[in-house]
């Protein structure tokens, strides 16, 4: 019994240590929306903020082109190991296992027979815990991206790594295009308009922020929150870091895709005002891609929001 315990606790462990985390349930629900133009199935280059890259685009009236841009070699998603895809290593890690356990059953030796026993197999997990931490390590000092880089606003020295520089916008969709200290301070204003317009359910302050696309993503959450008698509030918006990932012209419309590292207080509130999830008091923090669009002379508003990975 002590044994089993201490196999289901070491599961549990490493479960949570290897799953990716959970999106907020600020403005967007924790998922990818909207439209980049022709960009909008390919990855946005990684910054310093987000070093991961973005998630896939999970919905979005931009048709895909073909060929797609998940294919193998395409600069897409197909080659990463994002939503829906799997990685090798955990595939032929968990092939590994079964077989083993499989193959104890087989010949009437037990489940982790193969592997020496049962303790064998809690440490073979906790070895597996520990080369993934090292490897990860050993990754974040070799790209030299810092895991918590501390500062307010967007960054405004140097490129990030494997990003396009500020002012570029790389790729062979539209040309590049020169973004300024007054578009990232539009950048970081539309973050607070869009989470405050959110929590207030004003669709019409939201219509004024966003493309139709998104407004009717918008609606759609907003009419599920109502149908479920509860109220999404997000509050005490700071946004912790941000750079830009890309900025390029096509089609007569400016794009600029930024990552931002923003927290907030975000609670859940029943019709009688009761905090069903969430909380007022402690802080939560979450890492997005916003791509901003505009018209030649207009305004920026919001077009599409991506999750980090």
């Amino acid at each position: 019994m002590r044994r089993s315990r201490l196999l289901l606790a070491a599961l549990l462990s490493l479960a949570v240590a290897l799953a990716p985390a959970l999106g907020m349930a600020a403005a967007g629900s924790g998922g990818s929306y909207g439209s980049r133009g022709s960009r909008t199935y390919m990855a946005p280059p990684t910054t310093r903020t987000s070093p991961y890259g973005a998630a896939p685009m999970e919905r979005s009236l931009t048709p895909r082109q073909s060929p797609s841009y998940g294919a193998p070699n395409s600069g897409g998603y197909g080659n990463s190991y994002g939503y829906g895809a799997r990685s090798p290593f955990m595939s032929g890690l968990l092939g590994g296992l079964i077989g083993a356990g499989l193959g104890g059953l087989l010949f009437g030796h037990g489940m982790f027979h193969g592997l020496g026993g049962m303790g064998s197999f809690i440490g073979l997990l906790i070895q597996i815990a520990l080369i993934v931490f090292v490897v990860r390590w050993l990754f974040r000092r070799l790209v030299g991206q810092p895991a918590f880089s501390p500062g307010n606003g967007f960054a405004r020295t140097g490129a990030p790594p494997n990003a396009a520089p500020f002012g570029g916008g790389g790729g062979a969709q539209g040309r590049t295009l020169e973004i300024a200290p007054p578009d990232y301070q539009a950048f970081e204003q539309l973050l607070y308009a869009v989470q405050a317009a959110w929590s207030a359910h004003d669709l019409n302050r939201l219509q004024q922020l966003a493309t139709p696309e998104m407004v009717g993503v918008f609606g759609e959450q907003l009419a599920e929150q109502s149908s479920r008698g509860v109220r999404n509030i997000v509050s005490d918006v700071r946004l912790e870091q941000g750079d830009l990932s890309e900025a390029w012209s096509e089609g007569g419309r400016d794009y600029a895709t930024v990552a931002m590292r923003f927290a907030m207080h975000d609670s859940t509130r029943d019709n009688a005002g009761r905090i069903v999830d969430g909380s007022v008091t402690e802080w939560v923090s979450t890492v997005e891609y916003w791509t901003f669009m505009r018209a030649p002379g207009g305004r920026w508003v919001l077009s599409a929001i991506q999750q980090a990975r």
